[in-house]
């Protein structure tokens, strides 16, 4: 059987919950239960779910662009209380778009060398499409199950689905 791994990037309050800093919206709202379910089926099976959270400082530049938003240690940061808590989950914080930039993720994934990564969460514009970019620049198969993306910008969600199945050849479910 192929050895899988899960990346579920920016999960949280600031970005999935009305109250948060930067909703996507009702589209991420929508993914929860498909996101929820995969990490379940993944914890079942024993394989590697990494949990990625935006974890900025009070000061990050990032904020120049965006409001302050996962400021590390405050609600906004917090994975949404409708996802398992998962012990076998690894986290793995990040500062950018890519959960590569500045993170141990590279490390992670050499060690568990998975046949494929499957990507979910938010937004997919952004983080999901940066680090699906960085995941098949080092040569991973990657899937991107649509269902468990979601985006602010539905013209953007579309462009990112189809960017990240013609340009990087991640197979878009």
């Amino acid at each position: 059987m192929a050895r899988k791994a899960l990346i579920v990037i920016d999960m949280l309050n600031d970005f999935v919950d009305p109250r948060g800093a930067l909703y996507c919206g009702e589209s991420a709202r929508a993914i929860i239960p498909a996101v929820r379910r995969l990490m379940e089926d993944f914890s079942q099976r024993g394989d590697l779910i990494v949990i990625v959270k935006d974890a900025h400082r009070d000061d990050d530049p990032e904020f120049r662009m965006f409001p302050p938003h996962a400021v590390r240690g405050t609600w906004g940061g917090a994975v949404i209380p409708e996802l398992p808590v998962l012990q076998n989950a690894q986290v793995v914080e990040k500062t950018r778009y890519s959960a590569f930039f500045g993170t141990p993720l590279e490390n992670i994934l050499k060690e568990y060398a998975p046949d494929e990564v499957w990507v979910v969460g938010v937004c997919t514009s952004i983080c999901v499409m940066d680090t699906v970019g960085d995941l098949r620049n080092r040569d991973y198969t990657v899937v991107v199950p649509s269902e468990a993306v979601a985006d602010f910008d539905p013209e953007f969600h579309t462009f990112a689905l189809k960017r990240m199945e013609r340009v990087y050849g991640a197979a878009v479910r």
